[in-house]
């Protein structure tokens, strides 16, 4: 069985393809945290009874989420926040891992010039400098109440990783089907395996002992328990044992970065969402811009019209994803021109209601005047009116299979995030160039799209998903349920989705989620439809909030739970 394969055959199997009839979206007047497990949520909202704020509480859920959602949630990877504050200001926090300081652009390739295969997902060579911790640290450091000490947030976290959780029979099952992938490391084999004769059962306890000494040494000395001292020692010692590159002087040097939202509107909605590294809020905006272009709302919902068209803007925003995103550190991004109205109605002439575009005859656009599947997501809402969206991620389910022995957390493996190769596409078949060569320092192209929707100046949408390349679908999906379709924010969530991106020239849906006669429809108009490798799409954990409370969407595909008060 082939790693790739391991790694898709492995999310499936947490899936129930048949999603259940939609409930009621989970109500309360104070506060909700939507996130992938109930554990976690809880933790968040224990939070805000305690006096927090959503910052609080989304950093707290951030770090139980890397003892009860291993596979995802993370000390060894990074991710993004995007906040819009009671005061009327917004932030967004990009933590996202950096290449480290020995990284070469042709690192993955063999003498011929050929992509090594798996060095990029499945070695100490895949994963960049981790930026979890730095980043959380400085959200609660820098918005954070001032009502909760650092001690207090990690204290639940600490709690589950040195006593252990029982498990659930989903979960039991996602571990044994692991069973020889995580033999392939001791650090992993000795914690998340048991002896083939003893296999993982409902009920049982995960403890995670040199979790629990991480997660203390993080309480008691904030970001420098994680980048200096004994556990930036044991990432070093892990790292010269698998020959891999990060240095002591990388983890000092990490530093989060806070970024000016990418910001737009659509129709009397504006909608915030995380710049550059992330590709997602920019081809949101994009793709809501062009969409304004065409009588939306006179298209039936998941029609082969609405289908056909949403997928004709999909092919032609990750175009531009392909050649124009990625670092604004190292590269000229041009956001105004991507996200101008201008450009959106430019893209959109090229677009027919009646026929498919083969990704061969779509090009990136010129926007210039006269000339970017393992990931969790979470939202935060509490009583003051703080919104809060997190998605982070190892990249694949427990990144690239590696523990750091002794530390006891994954290490991402998100180098594979960078174009090895320009015209070669990665795990997720995301095309790159320039923009996204791998260089010392930089932070890989995410499709991440942690994203605030306003309503009359105020949070109305939290939305955002995991997924790799879908994630930007599943999020536009989800706000256009909403917006649109005026689904509530469960409805919205749990709804079948589409997926299409620019190569292959494929239209993806969930098991079931296209139905016969509208594929054939789109097959007419020159698609190919095909039923997506994963059989879902995204775990979208969402929350809308208005003048009645707080409404929480836990997305049906997971173990997702949302949680208020």
């Amino acid at each position: 069985m082939t790693n790739t394969f391991r790694f898709l055959l492995a999310a499936i199997i947490l899936q129930s393809f048949a999603l259940p009839a939609n409930p009621d979206p989970v109500y309360a007047e104070n506060g909700m945290v939507v996130s992938a497990n109930r554990l976690a949520s809880e933790i968040g909202i224990e939070i805000l009874k305690q006096g927090g704020n959503a910052i609080d509480a989304a950093v707290a859920t951030g770090f139980a989420l890397a003892v009860v959602h291993p596979q995802a949630g993370n000390l060894g990877g990074g991710g993004f926040m995007v906040a819009h504050l009671a005061d009327g200001s917004n932030f967004a926090l990009d933590y996202r891992e950096q290449a480290p300081s020995a990284a070469t652009r042709d690192m993955y390739l063999d003498s011929a010039g050929n992509v090594i295969p798996d060095l990029s997902t499945y070695s100490h060579l895949a994963a960049g400098v981790p930026g979890s911790v730095d980043g959380l640290y400085k959200a609660w450091r820098d918005h954070g109440s001032g009502n909760v000490s650092r001690k207090q947030l990690l204290a639940p976290a600490i709690k589950l990783a040195q006593k252990g959780f029982p498990i659930t029979r989903r979960y039991a099952r996602y571990l044994n089907y692991n069973h020889d992938y995580f033999q392939r490391d001791p650090g992993a084999d000795d914690i998340f395996n048991k002896p083939a004769e003893n296999h993982w059962k409902a009920g049982d306890r995960l403890v995670q002992k040199d979790l629990a000494r991480t997660l203390k040494l993080i309480a008691k000395y904030g970001r420098d328990g994680f980048y200096t001292g004994p556990i930036a020692d044991l990432i070093l010692a892990e790292m010269q044992q698998g020959q891999g590159l990060i240095t002591a002087k990388d983890l000092q040097n990490y530093s989060a970065e806070y970024r000016l939202p990418v910001e737009g509107t659509f129709k009397e909605y504006k909608v915030i969402s995380m710049p550059p590294p992330s590709s997602g809020g920019v081809l949101i905006i994009q793709m809501l811009n062009m969409l304004e272009n065409f009588d939306i709302d006179s298209l039936g919902w998941n029609s082969s019209a609405y289908i056909h068209l949403l997928t004709e803007i999909e092919r032609r925003a990750y175009a531009d994803r392909a050649e124009h995103l990625g670092d604004p550190d190292f590269w000229e991004v041009p956001l105004d021109r991507l996200m101008s109205k201008e450009y959106a109605r430019l893209r959109s002439t090229e677009i027919s209601l009646t026929e498919a575009t083969p990704s061969g005859d779509v090009s990136f656009g010129q926007p210039f005047p006269d000339e970017s599947p393992e990931t969790t997501h979470y939202s935060v809402f509490d009583k003051d009116g703080n919104a809060v969206a997190v998605t982070t991620t190892l990249n694949f389910s427990f990144g690239c299979g590696i523990v750091v022995e002794g530390a006891g957390f994954f290490l991402n493996n998100e180098m594979d995030d960078f174009s090895a190769k320009p015209g070669v596409p990665n795990a997720f078949g995301l095309l790159g160039n320039d923009a996204n060569a791998i260089e010392p320092g930089k932070r890989m192209l995410s499709s991440m799209t942690p994203t605030i929707v306003l309503k009359n100046q105020q949070p109305y949408l939290v939305v955002g998903a995991p997924g790799g390349a879908t994630i930007i679908t599943t999020v536009l999906q989800v706000i256009l349920n909403s917006l649109i379709h005026e689904m509530d924010i469960q409805e919205a969530v749990a709804a079948p989705r589409f997926h299409s991106q620019w190569y292959p020239d494929v239209v993806y849906g969930e098991t079931r989620g296209i139905p016969e006669d509208v594929q054939l429809n789109l097959e007419k108009l020159g698609h190919t439809v095909e039923t997506h490798h994963w059989g879902y799409m995204g775990r979208a954990n969402c929350l809308m909030a208005d003048s009645t409370g707080i409404y929480g969407g836990a997305d049906p595909r997971g173990e997702n739970a949302a949680v208020g008060y």
